[in-house]
């Protein structure tokens, strides 16, 4: 298998892998620097094993979860050289923050300064090697799990033209197509296949993996006797929405149909999931508030000193929440106060006219999206949901876009799993490729989701994606 399920979400086998290989090696990291820190000396540290453990495998986690953040882990993220070195490199330098607040907070974990430099300088000198290897080795490459599409019309050419990217294509091996009985082909010809004798014989003669059920049409000609045969194999069998829901994380709405909502695995509510949901909003949004204060008050004089004393700081809007209900949304200003003079609700746009100078940056580090702590707080939002929109949007969206209103039964979030795939959207095909990814967020949503999702937002921060 190339993904394993974890409450839901698909997590790719191989990046997986290297996270773990990872791992093993920056905790002996900790012990290579502590022999090397007392080498020739006999000292208590490097003789007791235990002793040390604990403190090497917080090391070895921060950094890992820190270099997720950045994006090491995602098949999504830029795979060129020099971007590469960039991600590991503000992942340690956040890695290193996060520890001496850790070290602050909880002394006994301190490794001791000559310890620690030399463990984060090995760290990195294996981190970047062992990135190095898995770039040239395993991540350019295709994988070994070999896949089949049953149907070559137009479902299967779809599919596969929204996985075109080099990403994509290392995230399986497409043995080819076989076209469905009466359907017209329009893949490219080099990828259809022709059966020599049953389904089942092609499929043990060429290792398959898996078969993708690619069918235009499955009320007619459906090969069920032939799938049940590889199914029984031991050969996996999907449908082309699960197939592209796993390798891309969004739901394909152009496929989707009212049986795959009603009978696929996902969409759940449980009481356990929504307590522990609303116990981490309000947790880290209380910290939140403590922490970014500082950067609050610089915000709020910058926006006064700007537009003078007599102008309004906050910014409020109306947008729709969860089932379908209004709520006022608070930012800080970064538009001039007759942005929407004419009355009629505008989208943003890049390089927008109507953006004060003190609004480009707030805009540029997020700065602007602070005060919505307050609607985590009151229970309006969450930290981790679908983008709020406006309700004359969501009215327009909802009758272009089929399924958008099934974003609403969640509370919308301050980020959420569209803000990390996709750029900022401004227009209703922006609004189309966010819903494929709100709609495996709604699915597939679980506090492990949630905490991915918040980690992942360090990237979309520091490296500024998406903001406008």
């Amino acid at each position: 298998m190339n993904t394993l399920r974890v409450f839901n979400h698909y997590i790719h086998v191989k990046f997986l892998m290297l996270g773990a290989v990872q791992f093993v090696f920056l905790v002996f990291s900790v012990y290579w620097a502590a022999l090397l820190r007392f080498i020739g000396q006999t000292v208590p540290l490097t003789d007791d094993f235990l002793f040390l453990l604990p403190k090497a495998v917080i090391f070895a986690a921060t950094i890992i979860l820190c270099l997720s953040a950045m994006g090491l882990y995602r098949p999504q993220r830029q795979n060129r050289e020099v971007p590469l070195l960039v991600r590991v490199v503000a992942g340690f330098v956040l890695a290193w923050l996060t520890l001496s607040i850790a070290f602050y907070v909880i002394p006994g974990l301190y490794l001791g300064r000559g310890v620690l430099a030399l463990a984060t300088l090995l760290a990195l000198i294996v981190v970047l090697v062992l990135q190095l290897a898995f770039y040239l080795a395993v991540d350019q490459r295709q994988t070994p799990w070999r896949v089949l599409f049953y149907g070559a019309g137009a479902n299967a050419a779809s599919i596969l033209a929204y996985m075109r990217r080099r990403s994509d294509q290392t995230l399986f091996s497409l043995v080819g197509c076989v076209e469905a009985e009466g359907e017209t082909s329009e893949v490219d010809s080099d990828l259809i296949r022709k059966l020599d004798g049953s389904l089942l014989s092609y499929v043990r003669k060429h290792r398959i993996d898996e078969i993708v059920v690619a069918m235009d049409d499955r009320r007619h000609n459906f090969p069920a006797d032939q799938l049940i045969d590889c199914r029984i194999a031991g050969v996996n069998v999907i449908d082309t929405l699960t197939f592209y829901e796993r390798q891309t994380g969004k739901v394909k709405t152009d496929l989707l149909s009212p049986s795959w909502i009603i009978f696929s695995y996902g969409f759940r509510r449980n009481f356990m999931q929504e307590s522990a949901k609303r116990t981490l909003d309000v947790v880290v949004s209380a910290l939140m508030l403590l922490v970014f204060s500082p950067f609050m008050i610089a915000t709020a004089l910058a926006i006064m000193m700007e537009d003078g004393f007599r102008q309004p700081v906050f910014f409020s809007q109306r947008r729709v929440g969860r089932q379908g209900r209004d709520f006022m949304i608070y930012k800080f200003r970064s538009m001039r106060t007759d942005a929407e003079a004419s009355g009629v609700p505008q989208w943003a746009t890049e390089e927008d006219p109507r953006v004060t100078r003190v609004g480009h940056y707030i805009r540029k580090y997020r700065l602007d999206e602070l005060p919505q702590i307050i609607n985590v707080l009151r229970g309006d939002m969450s930290l981790v949901g679908p983008r709020p929109e406006r309700p004359e949007f969501v009215a327009q969206l909802s009758k272009s876009l089929p399924y958008y209103e099934v974003r609403e039964c969640v509370k919308p979030g301050i980020t959420g799993w569209a803000q990390l795939g996709y750029p900022y959207g401004a227009s209703e095909d922006d609004a189309k490729g966010k819903l494929q990814l709100d709609l495996y967020y709604v699915k597939n949503r679980s506090l492990f989701l949630d905490l991915i999702i918040l980690i992942g937002t360090c990237e979309v921060i520091m490296f500024r994606k998406g903001s406008r």
